[in-house]
């Protein structure tokens, strides 16, 4: 690892750590005024609904920010993010360990001098607002500790358009590509969804049902993703017509190749919004990338990436001359 790197990776890892000895300090030091049995997860009125042994909520959680330490440790080390982007990582690591920090300390503190077997204290929802605002302002104090190292400068920003792979096509030839792409184990995550989502809604509400049943739905939707490129620009789209996603040959600068870190770059599969740009990420690999014009990227992990990536550029050199 450069200097450079290691200089990123330690102001990246800086507030889990932080955050990780904070929580531990403030465990050790209430430990004699908590139940056994700590309230560990309240409804949205604030009433305990979930209890945890006094050991394994913090065996739980205090490792819990270490690892999402690591993980943003991975991002700004592997992930290709320059630049603006770079401090946004940075800052949003401050912003998540802060806002965890106090949700969790809060959680400690409702438990305080509860009777053994007896209910805790609620847990207002105005502890939220305040830990988001707290981590606004770690976020923006990141952001400015992100200013003490040099981003990482993109490798692609000064490469002219006209270097990128293209495909030789006649005057009126019309061409498009299409491919499917997936993984074996999204089709499972998203039954798996749908189960605890109903299981929840019929056991408890379908108010706390609803969000794990939608979104395994909509994981279901996208456990196989149609990627096309053709004159309407890059579309992805899953199993069914709506929703679908379109770049539009209008609004893309050039596109590339390359291959894509789904952990690294993307922290996970799906569809991934990041600093810099979004995309469609169902694993490691090839990818299309598609540079738009305000320099935002949007990224499709997809086999034959190169195909793709090459005729995208010679529709979008058609589009600009008129053809």
């Amino acid at each position: 690892m450069t200097r450079k790197n290691l200089g990123r990776a330690a102001l990246a890892a800086l507030p889990f750590v932080l955050a990780f000895l904070v929580e531990l300090i403030l465990f050790i030091a209430l430990k004699d005024r908590l139940p056994d049995r700590l309230a560990s997860h309240f409804d949205i009125s604030g009433k305990a609904d979930g209890y945890a042994d006094r050991n394994t909520y913090l065996l739980v959680t205090a490792p819990m920010l270490l690892m999402l330490g690591a993980m943003w440790v991975l991002m700004v080390v592997s992930g290709r993010f320059y630049g603006r982007a770079h401090r946004w990582l940075i800052g949003g690591g401050w912003a998540v360990a802060t806002f965890l920090l106090y949700v969790l300390g809060a959680a400690l503190v409702v438990n305080l001098d509860a009777p053994e077997g007896g209910a805790a204290g609620d847990f207002p929802m105005w502890h939220l607002a305040v830990a988001l605002g707290a981590a606004v302002l770690a976020g923006g104090a990141g952001l400015l500790l992100a200013r003490l190292v040099p981003a990482p400068e993109d490798p692609a920003a000064g490469r002219n358009p006209e270097d990128r792979e293209r495909i030789v096509l006649s005057d009126g030839e019309v061409a498009g590509w299409a491919r499917t792409t997936g993984a074996w184990w999204l089709p499972l995550t998203a039954l798996v969804l749908v189960a605890l989502g109903a299981w929840v809604g019929y056991d408890a509400t379908w108010y706390a049902g609803a969000p794990a049943l939608l979104l395994g739905l909509l994981a279901l939707t996208f456990s196989r993703v149609h990627v096309t490129v053709d004159r309407r620009g890059l579309t992805v789209s899953g199993l069914l017509p709506w929703p679908r996603f379109r770049v539009p040959l209008e609004r893309i600068e050039a596109a590339d190749s390359r291959p894509v870190n789904a952990l690294a770059e993307f922290g996970g599969w799906g569809y991934r919004i990041r600093p810099g740009g979004a995309g469609f990420i169902v694993r490691s690999g090839e990818a299309i990338v598609a540079r738009r014009t305000g320099g935002r990227e949007f990224t499709v992990t997809v086999e034959d990436s190169a195909t793709g990536a090459a005729l995208l550029n010679t529709l979008v050199d058609r589009h600009r001359a008129g053809r």
